[in-house]
């Protein structure tokens, strides 16, 4: 009898496995875009009128558009399963 020998490869794993995903990669992006847009709907609409700027008042607006950027590539008609 013959055998082979047996080759172990290691496996990649957490972040680096996580962050080679496309699409972890794309729900970044687009949470990013989100971010950034919310925060410019912020400053563009309310922030020009106000006398002090209050951070939780812009922090609201980002975490909005992030979350819409989210929504936006985690949906179930992103992932055509409408």
């Amino acid at each position: 009898m013959e055998f082979k020998k047996l080759e172990i490869e290691e496996e990649n794993k957490g972040s680096k496995k996580l962050l080679q995903s496309k699409h972890i990669r794309k729900s970044l992006i687009y949470i990013l875009i989100g971010a950034i847009a919310g925060f410019g709907y912020f400053y563009f609409s309310e922030a020009q009128h106000m006398q002090s700027w209050v951070l939780s008042d812009s922090l609201s607006s980002v975490f909005f558009g992030g979350f819409l950027g989210f929504f936006i590539t985690n949906s179930p008609c992103a992932r055509n399963q409408c």
